[in-house]
């Protein structure tokens, strides 16, 4: 029996793309970044999007509050 190519990878790799195709790098705390994935350049740290927050928290000392 034949079965699709991105199958085969996937069983045998856990990814249905070769992962050089669609690693980007890594950004400030060491999480993939993809080819599509929303980044930030702060200053030339490289920080995705959804860890802007904590990069702000964390490395800048941003203070997040709720209005009161």
């Amino acid at each position: 029996m034949l079965e699709h190519p991105a199958i085969t990878r996937t069983l045998r790799t856990g990814y249905p793309e070769p992962v050089d195709s669609c690693h980007w790098g890594v950004d400030y705390f060491g999480d993939e970044i993809l080819f599509g994935d929303d980044i930030v350049d702060v200053g030339g740290d490289i920080v995705l999007q959804e860890n802007l927050e904590k990069y702000l928290e964390d490395v800048l000392g941003f203070k997040f509050k709720i209005a009161k």
